[in-house]
């Protein structure tokens, strides 16, 4: 049996993208700052002082980029609308029509090769005016103007969009912007994070609830959110470790899906964050819980976590579900392991692992695999090809556990790989290569890899 046939029939196969990551056109017609950009133009940043002001010029690029997807053989395209394209300010009196359009032509181009449009409305480009005048995530006033934002999409955009995703990774927006400062809006702080996150999550309550009461009948389609989490695996086989790796997934994906699907904040959050954890109402509660039609996962590494000694633990930026000195965890990798160029470890158990414990958790839901994908820079060889072995590895053996957690009764939907094309890696700029097509930054011009070519094979068996 084929790769491909252990899958059900209707699986979702796909490939995602994100709008700061490859659009480009950072001013044009009508399209406002980010944050993104305001943080990418701040000196030391970003590597090598790189930005996304052209980026893949996929603004200009739209249909040479989706029929590359047609050809790769899937059948559908996870992208993300920037929010300052749709409106300059952020806010409904800077509509910006130019905007509208250009979304409207990347939904012709999936059309034309009937690709199925997945549309996420965040991922983490905050229109900068709403950062600067009112203080962003840190305002609850940002969940009504992130409500008018999907409100306007879901107008313009709802009679041919089908699944909607929220908040992409606001773990990413709340640690890494927040807590650690190593992405945009850039702070530190040891309470912000847990107020983001509690506004994060009530934005895309605020926007389902919008949809399922004014959209969702007449059209037909299904809202979700989409969070990161990597697979802990206990050190040892002792008490403590494995109270560890439980703490650990529970401070990163429990965090945001715990209200989502149990109602409120997991129970050992609350014991190590204390009082600068929000309290969610039970106003707030009702429209949180049940408010995702399916589980969003980015998945792409494991670590061992292991129960925290006297000496402080070292905060990792890309390894740590809370801060460090909340959750008391000590986290490390197998020096077996083989590394992508993030450093993350390729272990593909992992990813069953996780797949089981969010199904064990939260009663088996839908679940989609929004991300899941490797950094490797594999060169151009002299006849022009890119053989990228290492990732068609990655993407194989991650594939093989996906249809093992599908045999053991997991409901596993769909599988978007990331990235479709090499892009602006946020901080890492573009040093740091995670696609399917190589993207010469010089030229913009894009190549197949060996990787886009065996996704083709596999789908086509």
């Amino acid at each position: 049996m084929s790769l491909k046939q252990r899958f059900p029939s209707d699986f979702v196969w796909g490939t995602a993208t994100s709008a700061y990551q490859i659009e480009g056109g950072a001013s044009e017609r009508g399209r406002g700052p980010s944050i993104w950009d305001t943080f990418s133009h701040e000196p030391g940043r970003i590597h090598n002082g790189d930005n996304g002001d052209i980026a893949c010029d996929h603004y200009n690029r739209v249909e040479e980029d989706i029929a590359l997807m047609a050809e790769m053989g899937v059948d559908a395209y996870r992208f993300s609308i920037s929010w300052s394209r749709i409106m300059t300010d952020g806010t409904p009196s800077t509509l910006n029509q130019a905007g509208i359009d250009f979304y409207n032509r990347v939904i012709d181009a999936c059309a034309e090769y009937n690709i199925e449009p997945w549309v996420t409305l965040y991922h983490w480009d905050l229109p900068d005016h709403l950062e600067r005048t009112e203080q962003g995530w840190l305002n609850r006033q940002v969940c009504d103007r992130f409500a008018d934002y999907a409100r306007v999409c879901f107008e313009h955009f709802g009679g041919r969009v089908r699944r909607w995703i929220t908040i992409n990774e606001a773990w990413v927006v709340s640690i890494l912007g927040y807590g650690q400062g190593v992405f945009a809006p850039g702070h530190t702080s040891n309470s912000e994070p847990y107020l983001a996150a509690h506004h994060l999550l009530l934005a895309h309550a605020q926007a389902v609830d919008i949809y399922r009461k004014h959209y969702q009948k007449e059209q037909g389609g299904q809202i979700g959110i989409t969070n990161n989490c990597d697979w802990r695996e206990p050190l040892t086989d002792s008490d403590l470790d494995k109270q560890a790796a439980q703490r650990a997934l529970e401070f990163f994906l429990g965090w945001f899906a715990d209200p989502i699907y149990l109602g409120d904040y997991p129970e050992t959050m609350k014991a190590g964050v204390g009082d600068r954890l929000p309290v969610i109402s039970d106003e707030d509660r009702v429209l949180i819980q049940g408010s995702s039609d399916f589980f969003g996962l980015n998945h792409y590494t494991t670590m061992y976590a292991a129960e925290a000694g006297d000496e402080p633990v070292e905060q990792q930026v890309y390894g740590n579900g809370g801060l460090n000195e909340d959750q008391k965890i000590d986290l490390s990798v197998d020096p077996t392991w083989s590394v992508t160029d993030m450093q993350w470890a390729v272990v593909p158990w992992g990813c069953r692992k996780m797949l089981q414990w969010i199904a064990n958790r939260y009663s088996n839901p839908e679940i989609y695999i929004t991300e899941n994908g490797c950094a490797y820079d594999d060169p151009i060889d002299t006849s022009g090809q890119i053989n990228d072995q290492s990732r068609v590895d990655f993407y194989e053996s991650y594939l093989e556990e996906c249809a093992k957690a599908i045999e053991l009764g997991v409901n596993l939907k769909g599988y978007f790989a990331w990235s479709f094309m090499d892009n602006f890696e946020w901080a890492s700029g573009y040093d740091k290569r995670f696609g399917l097509h190589h993207v010469d930054f010089k030229t913009l011009k894009r190549t197949p890899k060996s990787s886009a070519r065996w996704f083709k094979r596999m789908l086509n068996e």
